[in-house]
């Protein structure tokens, strides 16, 4: 058996506690050991405590196994920060080209809604993604696989959407089960094939194609996990999204939803009503629609970088959310269009400086919580004996910095199943 032990953490933030999401008073609770060690067997946390207990521990293995102690391998954290590997909970990873036109637009004044009548927004990438081949965009998407490992973030979830076409559809989740058998990056596959009305079809036709064709074939062939849909004025009303869910449902598919983002349609009262695992977005959201997304236990996932990087200042009420019970996610929406950042700490800063969420409050909507949301938070999401060592080490002394200093990379080092990236 292979042995790692990571030592001398000014603070191991482990984020020990109950096997749920954290709401409330929780979100604030990291359980953080001073001058800390983690001790890892054969990818799997053995042990979390004070540096020198877990030192005490590895000398007595070694004396008793010689051949152990061949095996085991110690790193100094020389007193930086440590925690979980950042789960995002929200992206777009797998798509073509870019959106700097669309970018330049939005510098001149123009709005989401302008820019996509004019032939930009998410058509302007589904055009350069049909076009694409399956290796094209595997090698696209490699790279952003490597921006978010530097950034710390170890597990995320990852949407389709931007083929909207059977064959297309099809081929971006083939993409993202290569990625997640070929790269250190875990991902967890979204079949989000109505994100936009194609523009040789309408809204109607296009939800029969998602429900008659496209939904079965995802779900034979196994390649999602969750179902998504663009649930917005423009997109696909309540009444198509609730269809589309309802037959993802079916199929045993969990689900997610792009709701309340740029109108106060009632999405977060849909996703409450079909018992959803996330209501994504959510800049304008109500208390209504906040009170009923506690009532069936569905968790919000806040994306400030889409607000941020869209020249709004919509963003959504997560204090109302947190003081509601809610088990609030943090995540960055990594997209071409609206959020091209991969960087969860920026994600951090901008949870503290708009949503004013605490930075304890944050990293626990990064990291926990997010896991719970992708249904692995059993394995993933905070440093506790049995869990998948997955840990992101930062050069600070103190966790708060990372939210504090914000567009400067503080990443040292980061482990997957316990290895070195």
């Amino acid at each position: 058996m292979s042995s790692l032990a990571l030592l001398h953490a000014s603070q191991l933030v482990t984020l020990a506690g109950p096997a749920r999401p954290r709401v409330g008073k929780e979100l604030s609770e990291l359980a953080i050991i001073r001058d800390a060690g983690i001790l890892i067997r054969d990818g799997k946390i053995e042990r979390v405590g004070p540096s020198d207990e877990i030192e005490r521990i590895l000398n007595a293995n070694c004396i008793q196994d010689l051949e152990a102690a061949r095996n085991v391998k110690t790193v100094d954290l020389g007193g930086r920060v440590a925690l979980p590997g950042f789960v995002d909970a929200h992206t777009h990873l797998v798509f073509a080209g870019n959106r700097l036109d669309d970018f330049e637009r939005r510098a001149r004044g123009e709005t989401y809604q302008q820019i996509a009548e004019a032939g930009g927004g998410i058509w302007s990438t589904v055009e350069k993604t049909r076009a694409a081949t399956e290796d094209e965009l595997f090698n696209q998407a490699k790279k952003r696989v490597d921006w978010f490992l530097k950034c710390g973030t170890t597990t995320i979830e990852a949407k389709s959407g931007y083929g909207l076409t059977l064959e297309d559809e099809l081929k971006i989740l083939r993409v993202i089960r290569r990625l997640n058998d070929e790269t250190k990056l875990e991902i967890v596959p979204t079949f989000l094939g109505a994100h936009a009305v194609p523009r040789e079809t309408s809204a109607a036709k296009h939800v029969d194609l998602v429900i008659n064709e496209m939904l079965p074939l995802v779900a034979k062939q196994k390649l999602a996990e969750f179902c998504d849909v663009f649930c917005e004025r423009g997109y696909f009303d309540l009444e198509q999204s609730r269809k589309v869910l309802t037959a993802a449902k079916m199929l045993r598919l969990k689900l997610r939803g792009h709701v309340d983002q740029l109108s106060n349609s009632g999405g977060a009262k849909l996703m409450a009503e079909l018992k959803a695992a996330t209501a994504d977005h959510l800049e304008k959201t109500d208390e209504q629609g906040i009170a009923a997304l506690k009532s069936a236990n569905v968790q919000p996932v806040l994306l400030p970088g889409s607000v941020y990087a869209l020249g709004s200042t919509s963003y959504p009420h997560a204090r109302a959310m947190i003081d509601a019970g809610l088990a609030v996610v943090l995540a960055t929406d990594f997209n071409p269009g609206s959020s091209p950042t991969a960087s969860m700490p920026m994600a951090l800063s901008l949870a503290c400086t708009q949503l004013k969420m605490s930075p304890a409050e944050a990293i626990t909507a990064a990291t926990i919580n997010a896991a719970h949301s992708l249904n692995r938070g059993d394995k993933i999401g905070s440093l506790e004996p049995g869990k998948t060592a997955n840990v992101a080490v930062f050069d600070c002394e103190d966790y708060r910095e990372l939210a504090y200093w914000f567009g400067i990379s503080q990443v040292q080092g980061v482990y997957v199943h316990g290895q070195q990236i």
